[in-house]
């Protein structure tokens, strides 16, 4: 099982590239099931999480040839399975966004119900009552999503009980080929949510309001091919910005977007960053200085991302002052605190609150990933530490980061990867 080696108390500097957004990739990956036509798309991260639902889209039937540039080409005009195994399901809860685009196109499906991080509950009970209020008829039995619309999907009016990112994008990819008209009240407002909806409408869909509570969708008889390039990854543009951060360095980012990351971009400058920014780059500059403490609470998008609590909590950890983080996403998205306590981090837990006194320095410890985010938390404070940091289990932090210590050593880190 592979692990990160980290020499740490080293500012980082330099230049590197952001990837393609992971949560866009994949809804728009699952979206291409839609369209019999070929279809490109560009700005694909290289992720455990893409590799995934590649396999699941092949398995179907689709064939998918990548070249050296990072563009995917998805032809989905052979499928001849609508069966989304719990072999692959279990290990992304992504790989349900297969769910709307099979029952829209082909009337069934049969979707395990998803896995992914053990970060809280995260059910799928949105996604399925907007596909009954379109008329599907849904079992759940022996673990699986039974599907069926045989006369097709029609439209209607839909109201989220709760924002969810997913569920908005399951039930929209549903909508684009019903009949009629669907309405989605209570939309997320993510960023991702409206790339997808601008994929699906660079094929020909009717998708308008994507990125505010109500989401209209007029359906169409079939899409068309064409070629997309995904939005960049804002909870990797604020993974390297906090890296920068918290080890009082220098860098830039380059093929990213400011004005999906502001809410990080506040937070970044409380903490003492001088942060620069163009149409596709953003530049931070600690001069040397130590963070100063933050208080956050997290909140569906635009307000501070729960993806990027972990990583916010390792600043505190060596920060100037007491910091407050509030989680109000996930019930257990604190598993990353006693990694960090092995550090020497001064963390105290109340119920979804953590209140951490930042000390001088953090030491070097072996730790031990849980999920995706608390990996990246665990790499950042051992970027910061004095001594040597080990992170095991990234198998994790390979779902949501591509070439982490590459990127990484580009800026001047002690970093790298062994197999034990």
């Amino acid at each position: 099982m592979d692990k990160l080696i980290i020499q740490g108390n080293i500012p980082l500097h330099g230049e590197i590239r952001i990837s393609g957004a992971k949560n866009a990739a994949l809804p728009i990956l699952a979206a291409s099931l839609l369209t019999s036509a070929p279809v490109g798309i560009a700005n694909i991260p290289h992720l455990h999480d893409v590799t995934t639902i590649i396999s699941l889209l092949g398995q179907m039937g689709t064939r998918v040839t990548l070249d050296e540039r990072s563009k995917i080409e998805v032809d989905a005009s052979e499928i001849h399975s609508y069966h989304a195994p719990y072999e692959l399901v279990r290990t992304m809860r992504a790989s349900v966004l297969v769910l709307g685009p099979l029952l829209s196109r082909f009337g069934e499906a049969d979707v395990s119900l998803p896995g992914g991080c053990a970060i809280g509950t995260r059910p799928v009970d949105q996604h399925l009552k907007g596909m009954i209020a379109m008329g599907a008829k849904i079992e759940v039995e022996n673990g699986y999503i039974k599907a069926r619309a045989k006369n097709g999907l029609r439209g209607a009016t839909i109201v989220m009980d709760i924002v969810t990112v997913t569920g908005t994008e399951n039930i929209m990819m549903a909508a684009v080929l019903a009949k009629g008209r669907t309405i989605i009240h209570n939309a997320a407002l993510e960023p991702e949510v409206e790339d997808l909806a601008n994929f699906l409408n660079t094929l020909g869909a009717k998708i308008s309001g994507a990125g505010t509570p109500t989401i209209t969708i007029d359906g169409v008889s079939e899409l068309s091919g064409g070629n997309y390039r995904v939005l960049p990854d804002r909870i990797e543009t604020g993974t390297y910005l906090t890296a920068a951060t918290i080890t009082r360095g220098k860098i830039k980012l380059k093929d990213t977007r400011p004005d999906i990351v502001d809410s990080i971009l506040v937070k970044l400058r409380e903490a003492g960053a001088h942060i620069e920014t163009g149409v596709d780059w953003i530049s931070l500059d600690m001069k040397g200085n130590r963070p100063r403490a933050i208080n956050l609470s997290t909140a569906p998008y635009p307000a501070f991302p729960t993806d990027m609590q972990a990583q916010m909590m390792a600043l505190n950890t060596i920060a100037e002052g007491t910091g407050i983080i509030t989680e109000t996403i996930f019930e257990n998205r604190f598993m990353h605190v006693q990694e960090l306590q092995r550090m020497g981090a001064q963390i105290s837990l109340k119920g979804n609150t953590a209140i951490c006194a930042g000390i001088d320095k953090l030491l070097g410890a072996p730790t031990m990933a849980t999920d995706l985010r608390a990996s990246a938390s665990l790499v950042l404070a051992g970027l910061a530490a004095h001594g040597e940091t080990s992170v095991d289990r990234i198998y994790h932090i390979d779902r949501g980061y591509a070439c982490i210590e590459e990127k990484l050593s580009q800026l001047g880190a002690r970093i790298q990867r062994v197999s034990d």
